[in-house]
């Protein structure tokens, strides 16, 4: 019990510091990640918060990622879920500052891809599964069989276009963030002795499993018993 709770501890907090990096990056107001822009165009869209955009959108992604045999783990649905909630919470409280100048917005921007990266190393290695938008990327790559860096380069400059479009924040920021993330984000793995690839997840489906085992053993037990 006392390791689950470390599980569940260090996810929920990996998945809020993703969500408040996101948020450092919005509030620099010079441009935000790929996926942010769609999230600003949606919720400029239709009218509701960005955090209800990214669970919203989370949602339908988790689908096709389903649709497209992407096995999804627990931390990917809490991932769908709390991001966008967290968001939500920063926002509408003003609890992260926005600056003017140039310079500070720079600075902020850098620092929200730096908390971002933590995020990352929190939530991804407890080993409950990715988001649903790496799922998305891992099925894509699996299904078509072209590189991964096409892959996420197709996706990202889809989702940025949209939400461009849709009238999402699209600036000098989200080239930074969609150049130099990545390579940041390595160097914080690295530092913290940190291969994604080498980590085990466990899915949804090996749960359910377990269940079914436990269950028909049960239930072997009961017929063994005499009456």
């Amino acid at each position: 019990m006392k390791k689950k709770t470390i599980i569940i501890t260090r996810l929920i907090f990996g998945l809020f510091l993703f969500a408040l990096g996101s948020v450092f990056a919005i509030n620099a107001k010079i441009g935000v990640a790929p996926w942010d822009v769609f999230h600003q165009g949606v919720a400029k869209l239709t009218g509701i918060t960005v955090g209800r955009a990214n669970i919203y959108s989370g949602i339908i992604i988790f689908i096709i990622d389903i649709i497209l045999g992407q096995d999804l783990g627990w931390g990917s649905i809490m991932n769908m879920i709390l991001i966008g909630t967290f968001m939500d919470i920063l926002m509408l409280n003003d609890l992260v500052p926005v600056f003017t100048g140039f310079t500070p917005k720079l600075i902020m921007l850098i620092l929200g891809i730096i908390i971002q990266g933590l995020g990352c190393y929190f939530y991804i290695s407890v080993g409950l599964g990715t988001g649903p938008r790496d799922g998305l990327m891992v099925a894509l790559t699996k299904k078509t069989k072209r590189p991964v860096g096409i892959i996420k380069s197709s996706i990202d400059i889809s989702v940025v276009t949209i939400g461009f479009i849709l009238g999402g924040n699209l600036g000098i920021g989200t080239v930074i963030m969609a150049f130099f993330a990545g390579h940041i984000w390595q160097f914080i793995f690295k530092r913290l002795n940190f291969t994604i690839s080498e980590i085990d997840h466990r899915f949804i489906q090996d749960d359910v499993r377990v269940l079914k085992e436990k269950f028909n053993k049960h239930q072997q037990g009961k017929e063994k018993t005499p009456q």
